[in-house]
C-alpha cells in the first residue's frame, strides 16, 4: 500500500481512517523507521501510517500492514502541512504523531491498549493528550557513532523543569493550565539547539476536528488542546521515548566534534518500562488505574 502523496491515498482509500486510532510516523530517516512502526502497531494503533522518501524499503512484514506515503522531510513545514490535511481528512478520529526512533509510552502500555487509554480520556472529556519528549542516547558513542542503539539507550533521570507558558497577547499573564518543558539533550546542549527547539513537550494523541491546526511549535490552534490537564483534577499524560534530538546532535557538523559522550552523572539506562518513566515523573496516571 504505497502512494505518492496524501491526496492520492485520501482519495483512494478514505475508509481508512475509520479505523482509528491512526498513528502517522514521519522518517526523516531510515534509522530505526521499522521498529517504530512495529512499536505502535503493538500498542494497538489501527491505522498506521509511514510517511518516509521512496529511496527506503520497508521489511516484508510491514509491507501489507503500513499505509505508505512518498515524503520529502526536507520541505518546510511538512510534517506540519501533513498533519493538517490528515486532521480535515477524518474529523473526529484520534491521531498521533512522532518520528522514526521514537516510541510511544504510557501508563501500564504493558497490558493496556491505546485505544483503552483514549477510551478512557474521552470519557474525562479530554479531546488531547500532553507527551514530554524524553531524550534517549547511546551509552557508547564509539559503538554506536550516531548515537542510537536500542540495547544500549540511556535517559536522564532528572534535569527536567517547566516554565509557564506566556500568552502572547497579555505577556504579564501565563496561559491557564499550560507549560513549556525543559530538559533533556537540547538541555544539556541548549547551545547547539535554536531557543524555539529547546521544548520537550508535544501534543503528541490527538483527536480531530473542524478547524483545528497544528502550529509550528507542536501546538495547536484550539488551546484546550495545549492544556495538561482539566480544571478539575489531573489528567493522563504520556511521553515518547525518542532518539531524534541524539541522532541529530551527532549527525549534524556544528555539534558532532563537541560531544564524545552524551553519559553524565545523572543518566540512567532505559528500561524500555512505563514504570520507570512513572516513576521518573515523566508521565501521569491521573484518575486511571
Amino acid at each position: 500500500m504505497q502512494y505518492k502523496n496524501l491526496q492520492d491515498f485520501l482519495q483512494a482509500d478514505p475508509a481508512a481512517l475509520a479505523r482509528g486510532p491512526v498513528a502517522m510516523i514521519f522518517a526523516e530517516d531510515d534509522v530505526e523507521l521499522a521498529t517504530t512502526l512495529r512499536h505502535h502497531r503493538q500498542l494497538g494503533f489501527q491505522t498506521t501510517m509511514a510517511f518516509m522518501e521512496p529511496r527506503y524499503d520497508l521489511p516484508p512484514d510491514l509491507r501489507d500492514k503500513t499505509i505508505r506515503i512518498d515524503f520529502n522531510p526536507r520541505v518546510d513545514q511538512a510534517v506540519q502541512t501533513h498533519v493538517n490535511a490528515m486532521i480535515a481528512a477524518a474529523p473526529g478520529q484520534w491521531m498521533y504523531y512522532c518520528y522514526n526512533a521514537e516510541y510511544l509510552f504510557y501508563p501500564f502500555c504493558e497490558t493496556r491498549s491505546v485505544g483503552e487509554l483514549l477510551a478512557f480520556h474521552t470519557e474525562e472529556r479530554r479531546d488531547a493528550m500532553l507527551t514530554y519528549v524524553v531524550d534517549l542516547y547511546a551509552g557508547d558513542l564509539n559503538q554506536f557513532p550516531l548515537a542510537v542503539s536500542l540495547d544500549d539507550a540511556y535517559l536522564d533521570r532528572s534535569g527536567y523543569y517547566a516554565l509557564a507558558r506566556k500568552d502572547g497577547e497579555n505577556h504579564d499573564h501565563p496561559k491557564e493550565r499550560q507549560l513549556d518543558f525543559y530538559g533533556g539533550l537540547r538541555w544539556r546542549y541548549e547551545e547547539h539547539v535554536p531557543q524555539a527547539r529547546r521544548k520537550i513537550d508535544r501534543i503528541g494523541l490527538f483527536r480531530a476536528q473542524p478547524g483545528l491546526t497544528l502550529r509550528d511549535d507542536h501546538t495547536f490552534s484550539i488551546e484546550e488542546y495545549n492544556t495538561y490537564a482539566c480544571p478539575w483534577h489531573n489528567n493522563l499524560t504520556a511521553a515518547i521515548a525518542s532518539f531524534r534530538t541524539a541522532k541529530a546532535l551527532k549527525s549534524n557538523p556544528g555539534s558532532t566534534f563537541d560531544i564524545k559522550n552524551f553519559r553524565w552523572h545523572n543518566s540512567m539506562p532505559f528500561e524500555w518500562h512505563s514504570r520507570q518513566l512513572l516513576d521518573l515523573g515523566l508521565m501521569e496516571p491521573g484518575q486511571w488505574f
